[in-house]
């Protein structure tokens, strides 16, 4: 799990007699008792040496004098001083690979959100111009004059109906604290993944709001960027 280190220490090339020690008082103490109990029997005991050793207390790990005793621990400790150094060698290159992306990542959408934010303003405009378009063509045909006030109050409420300033402004302040918390070292997966969420909400109100192609497809850009970014953010402790 996330947290844990498991340490697993192998010794190589170790002499035969400094592997294990035979308890001969607690074998000669087994062979007696089987000894009397075969001679209390109708079957005859026959004693296996095998049998033997695998009886408990029998065959223990054995313990290295204190100068080999020594010897290990000053060539454990280089050992493990060496492999902890490789890990935070590796731990720091990968966080760097790892900031690096995902300060790319949030270029890639506050791009996408100035796209966003200038296309914005030109979206009222063009509604505007259709609309107007559009009457006047049906207008001509019964020839009617354009009532300027009915225009203005439909602009009006396509443009409350597909206000995004909002959802902009707040997209933009989650993203700027999510890179300075990534700038400040608050390496905390959990903050981080609660913010990419925040983002996340944000850009699905403007997908749903906008009615317009180049905005939709910017906030595609952006939400595969904050996916990619949740995925990342779990490699975070």
């Amino acid at each position: 799990s996330r947290g844990m280190v498991n340490y697993v220490l192998r010794l190589k090339n170790v002499p035969a007699e400094a592997l294990f020690e035979i308890d001969e008082k607690a074998l000669r103490v087994y062979i007696e008792r089987l000894g009397r109990l075969g001679s209390c029997s109708d079957t005859k005991c026959q004693i296996d040496i095998g049998s033997l050793l695998g009886l408990p207390g029998i065959v223990t790990p054995a313990s290295p004098d204190e100068q080999t005793a020594e010897q290990i621990k000053k060539v454990v400790l280089e050992v493990t001083e060496q492999a902890i150094g490789k890990v935070q060698q590796m731990r720091q290159a990968e966080g760097a690979a790892l900031a690096a992306d995902l300060d790319g990542r949030c270029k890639a959408i506050r791009k996408a959100l100035k796209q966003i934010h200038a296309r914005s303003e030109v979206v009222l405009q063009e509604y505007q111009k259709r609309l107007r378009k559009r009457a006047d063509g049906l207008l001509a045909e019964a020839k009617l004059k354009l009532d300027e006030e009915t225009v203005a109050r439909e602009v009006a409420v396509f443009a409350e109906r597909s206000d995004i300033s909002e959802e902009i402004a707040r997209l933009g302040s989650h993203l700027q604290q999510f890179t300075q918390s990534c700038q400040a070292g608050e390496q905390t997966g959990r903050k981080l993944d609660f913010i990419t969420q925040e983002m996340l909400r944000e850009a699905n109100t403007i997908a749903s709001k906008a009615c317009d192609t180049e905005i939709v497809n910017c906030v595609v850009e952006i939400k595969c960027q904050i996916d990619r970014i949740k995925e990342q953010v779990q490699n975070i402790a």
